[in-house]
């Protein structure tokens, strides 16, 4: 009878452990976790947040335009205030002040209204007296089959879109004379960020994920219920004073430490980031105010320069309509909304005022002090003069004796 020795040696059962498969790794969650982290159903352009932030920074800035009712002059155009100026600048109806009036027609434009917005007049006699917003949702366009004209539906009337002021934004190809807004491009965009804000919601919402596993080499008797498993940590696991290490018998307990998923793992901060830059392009608006980048005073000017004043020229010129007059036209002044500081403000104004450009009170406008009266007199330099009146300088008078 033979026997045979199956204890190995030590550098045996090293290398035996070596030749051992590791087994794949597999992820256990419960089983509606993943369920939290998915995004369905339809979602409106207003009620993303990134959205709303561009559309609401443009119709702030639009909003705080001036608008000017200007005549043609020779030496130049001037302002002119009446009654029709007052209700497009000052009170376009009882409820509603100027900002609040055109920050509904941006937005309109912008968002509900699809590229339109729909203004009804109010007349009294041959004096409009107000201006009537129409809801986005109760406007109809009737198009002809020839595409070639229209008229619009609301609150169950026709009207000849004559007798409206009708704001149009991004015209159609097929249908200039109607919006088309930005419905379409934001779509696909629109739902990839409500996807990463689910998600980061599901991470930040889920249960507690440790991230250290205890393998026990013990009977599975013992660590079957919790009662079990408690009073094998109580044993080994826990001292009475924190930082202490653990002492525990050797080949009983693997300890192994795991590392959680991140949202970083998952690259949603990128994408975040490269979604909201989207957005930003496709409005038009600076990138740093949608949270991307950092301020920069050149681009937000660029900024009024553009976009801004490309909405601004279509309200102006949608009001015009409201002119019977042909040589009169509204203008909204973009001066107030441009990034100024004071030392420049200052700079210009003592310039125009040594040219005399501009008067010590309109100076002190600028800066927002109130007038002077005894600044609204011409200061003229003696070298400034008229050239006529050049060869009347003393010095360039010789005495003849």
């Amino acid at each position: 009878m033979k026997f045979f020795n199956n204890k190995r040696s030590p550098t045996e059962e090293s290398k035996a452990k070596d030749e051992i498969p590791k087994a794949p790794q597999v992820v256990m969650t419960l089983p509606n976790f993943f369920k939290e982290l998915i995004s369905d159903g339809y979602t409106k352009l207003s009620d993303s947040p990134e959205v709303r932030m561009a559309v609401d920074c443009i119709a702030d800035l639009v909003s705080n335009m001036t608008i000017q009712l200007m005549q043609n002059g020779e030496t130049g155009d001037k302002r002119i205030k009446n009654d029709l100026s007052r209700v497009v600048d000052i009170e376009p109806n009882k409820y509603l002040s100027r900002k609040t009036f055109i920050q509904w027609l941006v937005r309109s434009m912008l968002l509900e209204g699809n590229g339109n917005a729909v203004v009804k007049p109010q007349v009294s006699g041959d004096k409009i007296i107000g201006l009537t917003p129409i809801s986005p949702y109760k406007v109809t366009f009737n198009v002809s089959d020839d595409d070639l004209d229209y008229s619009i539906t609301f609150d169950n009337k026709e009207y000849d879109p004559s007798t409206l002021l009708h704001f149009v934004l991004n015209p159609s190809i097929e249908r200039p004379f109607i919006g088309t807004g930005y419905k379409v491009a934001l779509k696909d965009i629109v739902g990839n960020l409500k996807q990463a804000s689910v998600t980061k919601k599901g991470f930040m919402a889920s249960e507690y994920m440790p991230n250290l596993i205890v393998s026990v080499d013990s009977d599975s008797d013992e660590l079957s219920d919790e009662e079990g498993r408690e009073n094998f940590e109580e044993m080994y696991l826990k001292r009475k004073e924190a930082g202490k290490p653990w002492i525990i018998p050797e080949g009983m307990v693997n300890v192994q430490q795991i590392k959680p998923l991140t949202l970083n793992d998952l690259a949603i901060n990128d994408a975040v980031t490269l979604d909201k830059k989207t957005v930003a392009g496709i409005f038009g608006v600076p990138a740093f105010l949608l949270g991307v980048g950092t301020y920069n005073k050149d681009e937000f000017n660029n900024f009024i320069n553009t976009k801004i004043m490309s909405i601004a020229q279509v309200i102006q010129q949608t009001y015009n309509k409201l002119i019977v007059e042909e040589d009169m036209y509204f203008s909204l002044n973009p001066r107030s909304l441009y990034n100024y500081s004071l030392t420049e403000m200052v700079s210009a104004g003592a310039q125009m005022t040594q040219l005399n450009a501009l008067r010590r009170n309109e100076f002190r406008n600028w800066v927002g002090m109130p007038p002077d009266a005894e600044m609204d007199d011409l200061l003229v330099l003696e070298n400034y003069l008229q050239q006529k009146d050049l060869v009347n300088q003393k010095k360039l008078i010789q005495d003849e004796t």
